[in-house]
């Protein structure tokens, strides 16, 4: 199930991401700070659940939803407010759930589990008769290159380039900056879209701005509120590690 936050305020959007990936096996693609930026965002593309705060620039969250609500295919909305008195507004719009400011985790918690179980349920998972007699396709060492191979682009030249040589990805603006030992390019989309593209094997979300290649990691740095600094080899560069992904990262890397 994947989720986005639409919040301006960096603290409560850091620990809103945090609180659903504890509590939860949702995956909080994207963030926005701006109503209008979402609306363009759900134009091209499709989510299961948005966490909507309601004052918010451009276009409120009450705007935003009443929008939502003309969709053929509509996400869950969960209002995140400092103020009871949009409750009402909200629950006309069939919000799943209202989460009042500052937040509390207790009472978070199980909102996500039923909002899982709501998923589940509404999208059922069809068994295919194939599954019962699974096939194995391997792929020759010709496919794995091709599929490893990341098409980057500089000026107006496409540079085809092995995904491993990839060091990081980092979200600026609209588009995305891939960054290697040769030198930096600019990719016309989204991280979230991206990383999509790269080896999930391989590269790590670590956070809504960032993706990393695991294999480049020298050194993991504790920083401030239990989170970590990645510096990689042979570069500079020091990679965050965001509170919501410490988790998930840990397991990766074992420790």
């Amino acid at each position: 199930m994947k989720a986005i936050i639409v919040e301006d305020e960096i603290p409560a959007r850091e620990e809103l991401e945090y609180i659903i990936s504890t509590y939860s096996s949702i995956e909080v693609t994207d963030c926005f700070e701006d109503g209008l930026d979402v609306l363009k965002f759900l134009q091209e593309h499709e989510t299961d659940a948005i966490f909507l705060d309601i004052n918010i620039p451009s276009l409120d969250g009450i705007f935003v939803a009443s929008n939502i609500a003309k969709f053929a295919k509509k996400p869950y909305i969960i209002f995140t407010t400092a103020y009871k008195e949009h409750a009402a507004k909200a629950f006309e719009l069939e919000a799943f759930d209202y989460i009042l400011k500052p937040y509390d985790e207790k009472r978070i918690a199980p909102m996500l589990k039923k909002l899982e179980a709501a998923y589940h349920r509404d999208h059922p998972v069809r068994q295919d008769t194939n599954s019962l007699h699974p096939v194995v396709h391997q792929k020759d060492d010709e496919g794995s290159a091709i599929a490893n191979r990341i098409n980057l682009r500089k000026d107006d030249k496409i540079i085809v380039t092995d995904a491993n040589n990839i060091y990081y990805a980092e979200a600026q603006e609209k588009v995305t900056l891939v960054y290697t030992l040769e030198g930096a390019y600019t990719m016309p989309m989204s991280i979230s879209e991206f990383h999509t593209l790269l080896p999930q094997s391989l590269f790590f979300r670590c956070h809504r701005s960032y993706s990393v290649n695991l294999s480049k990691i020298r050194e993991i740095v504790p920083w401030f509120n239990q989170t970590y600094i990645l510096r990689l080899s042979g570069m500079d560069a020091e990679i965050p590690v965001s509170r919501s992904k410490v988790k998930e990262f840990r397991h990766i890397m074992r420790f």
